[in-house]
């Protein structure tokens, strides 16, 4: 196991390769392995990737251990960048998603594992990808709330994913919802819940991706508009570009993982991944 973040073992902390990493004067990543492994077994590289230079430190380690004459060498990101840059809205616009998933591809790795990925883009780009469901980390979110919540569909993207969800929890009741974007601003607008009466329930939004938020907070007045009773947020990947104040007045509590950073506010409850692998 190489984990290039030392505060990050998603996969534990067993058979670590040592290694040394920093940024040259000039920005650029480095890293000097140690020979103390049997290049002969399966090597597992974990990362998170926050920067281009994540990625650039990934680039490196894998020709190092390449060099070093590693026979097998496997990655472990959870969150893929540009997950959601998976078409090309307007022109002038790149199609990001690939150029990651080509640069990754180009290192010929033996798997490529990530964690509840945006869309069904993601996976069919990258070369002997695997995936792992968000459904053991929502099941451990309702065993947080301690008690019955309605699950909650922010947009039609989030659909087919949600529905494997409740069917995993044996058939937790699901409300659709939709929301509308211009594609050219990022605006959104015309939240709608559809479900006439709500009568009080408690409701979990479950979706893999929180930016600065703007989606679950019209989601959050279009529910409580229909009569829902606490609201909870359950996200895998938590960017949070604009903090947590921006919820506190709709939500209980949130939920995410560590997949993108580590997250210490007493609104916020994170699960780590190695709990939920």
């Amino acid at each position: 196991m190489l984990n290039l973040n030392p505060s990050f073992t998603p996969l534990g902390e067993n058979n670590l390769i040592e290694h040394k990493s920093f940024l040259f004067a000039g920005g650029e990543p480095h890293i000097k392995i140690s020979n103390n492994f049997n290049v002969t077994k399966p090597v597992t590289i974990t990362h998170r990737i926050n920067s281009f230079n994540d990625l650039g430190l990934i680039c490196i380690t894998v020709d190092a251990l390449k060099r070093m004459d590693a026979k097998e060498i496997n990655l472990f990101i959870p969150y893929f960048p540009a997950a959601r840059q998976d078409r090309v809205m307007v022109p002038g616009e790149p199609l990001s998603v690939k150029v990651y998933a080509d640069m990754i591809n180009a290192l010929s790795l033996a798997s490529v594992t990530i964690f509840d990925p945006h869309s069904e883009v993601t996976p069919a780009l990258l070369n002997n990808c695997f995936t792992i469901s968000n459904h053991e980390f929502i099941k451990q979110v309702i065993a947080k709330i301690g008690n019955e919540v309605k699950l909650i569909s922010p947009d039609g993207g989030a659909l087919k994913k949600i529905y494997k969800v409740s069917e995993f929890l044996g058939g937790a009741e699901v409300v659709e919802c939709s929301k509308s974007r211009d594609v050219k601003t990022g605006k959104l607008s015309g939240f709608k819940v559809y479900s006439e009466d709500l009568a009080g329930a408690d409701c979990l939004i479950v979706d893999d991706i929180c930016d600065g938020g703007g989606t679950f907070i019209g989601l959050a007045e279009a529910l409580k508009a229909k009569n829902a009773g606490k609201l909870y947020l359950a996200i895998s990947h938590g960017i949070f570009s604009k903090g947590f104040e921006v919820f506190d007045q709709y939500f209980e509590q949130i939920f995410t993982t560590d997949s993108i950073k580590d997250v210490d506010h007493a609104g916020v409850t994170q699960i780590k991944l190695m709990d939920i692998l």
